[in-house]
């Protein structure tokens, strides 16, 4: 035997369901035909097939609610299948609603978790409110149409930039070579030792970036240890031959 399919294409439940049939049949929400309802709910389960049996269970409940209401309706006194049918109407209207704020947030949806209001319309004035003294107004009047003269640069603001000293990184590849030629390695942190000036700590770094970039030194696994590379080609144009003429 075939098991009944609950999950849907494009039904997430019983009450989407619902919404489809009293909408296809155009049905008034506000007062369903219950027979009608039962007999076009039922049909549409019978026709789908699959295994989701966890979901099998609200379709089949909701059948029951059916079928029950139905047969209380034929009865001669009904109350009670009128009371279900209002709730039931009720929770078809309250999910209703909330499909139609899910699409509007789905709008609105710009990814990771964010959505977007729609823009406000905001009413301002634009009459100025603020009051001024008339000496105020009265010098404000005559500044109209005064060009603004600018106070003269003053030759004191470039000191601090005309009076730093320009470090050339090839003269710490120079330093850092010599230091290397003596002891064929060295510690990274003495290369910096008594250096105070800002300009000499960043050429001396950039010298071994420099220098490693190119294949001439080699630094340890941490960091802290330089040393020549055995396996380095010295360049064979002018330009090699200066380098180790200025290194010697």
């Amino acid at each position: 035997m075939e098991t009944i399919s609950f999950k849907l294409e494009n039904f997430e439940g019983p009450l989407d369901l619902l919404l489809h049939l009293i909408s296809k049949h155009k049905l008034n929400i506000n007062d369903i035909p219950i027979v009608m309802l039962v007999d076009q709910y039922l049909e549409y389960i019978d026709n789908a097939v699959d295994k989701d049996m966890e979901s099998a269970g609200e379709f089949l409940e909701m059948a029951a609610q059916l079928v029950y209401m139905k047969t209380v309706s034929l009865l001669p006194s009904h109350e009670e299948a009128e009371v279900m049918k209002k709730e039931l109407e009720g929770r078809l209207i309250e999910y209703s609603l909330c499909k139609l704020a899910a699409g509007f947030m789905q709008q609105r949806y710009i990814g990771n978790n964010i959505t977007t209001r729609k823009r406000m319309h905001i009413e301002f004035d634009n009459t100025y409110s603020l009051i001024h003294e008339p000496d105020e107004l009265l010098a404000a009047y005559k500044n109209i149409g005064t060009k603004k003269v600018e106070e003269p640069i003053k030759l004191d603001s470039f000191n601090t930039i005309v009076k730093k000293r320009i470090v050339s990184v090839t003269s710490k590849i120079v330093y850092v070579l010599r230091n290397l030629y003596k002891t064929g390695k060295c510690m990274t942190d003495s290369l910096f030792e008594g250096m105070t000036d800002r300009s000499e700590r960043v050429a001396v770094f950039l010298a071994i970036l420099e220098l490693t970039k190119s294949g001439r030194i080699l630094l340890n696994d941490d960091n802290t240890e330089i040393t020549f590379n055995k396996d380095y080609v010295k360049p064979s144009d002018n330009n090699g031959g200066e380098e180790a003429a200025s290194y010697n």
